[in-house]
């Protein structure tokens, strides 16, 4: 039967009838771009830098991550680094920097997080606002919280975009 095709693994045969030319457009067809996310805050020296980081390692190459701030600081707060640090990630060489009306655009998410006015909006996109704590001028053991609950919704966000774009 020239349409039908057969897949032995292991022990199975799976067949199919779908035509060599069906095979083919399914092969030769774009994958779709995987889903974006633009964390934002004030300084992007604090949360907007955790989440980040926790959305590429939870991501695992499967969204693209972006972040920035409305004023950016000059450097990652360091008692952030060192939260991080104890979750095994190094974010110590990233540096704050300000949005960019391009980051906007690619996002299929902003995340934002209390940067209030100062956070661009663009129609078209969708906008999540996540209320925390500062972490500006507060010590390791005051961030941790403010860490794990980052992490939290950003396992949540991931879950929801990554397990979106398999169906």
């Amino acid at each position: 039967m020239d349409s039908a095709w057969a897949l032995t693994t292991s022990s199975r045969t799976v067949t199919s009838s779908r035509s060599s030319a069906e095979r083919l457009r399914a092969t030769l067809r774009p994958m779709a771009p995987k889903p974006s996310i633009l964390f934002l805050c004030v300084h992007n020296a604090g949360r907007s830098q955790m989440a980040a980081a926790f959305a590429r390692r939870l991501g695992a190459g499967r969204v693209s991550v972006f972040s920035g701030g409305s004023e950016p600081a000059s450097s990652v707060n360091p008692a952030v680094v060192e939260a991080m640090a104890e979750r095994g990630i190094d974010i110590s060489a990233e540096v704050p920097r300000r949005w960019a009306d391009d980051d906007i655009r690619a996002a299929d998410v902003v995340v934002t997080m209390g940067c209030g006015d100062t956070c661009p909006y663009y129609p078209g996109r969708r906008y999540v606002d996540w209320e925390l704590d500062d972490p500006a001028g507060k010590a390791a053991d005051e961030v941790r919280p403010i860490r794990d609950e980052i992490e939290r919704r950003v396992a949540a966000l991931v879950d929801e975009l990554v397990t979106a774009e398999a169906s």
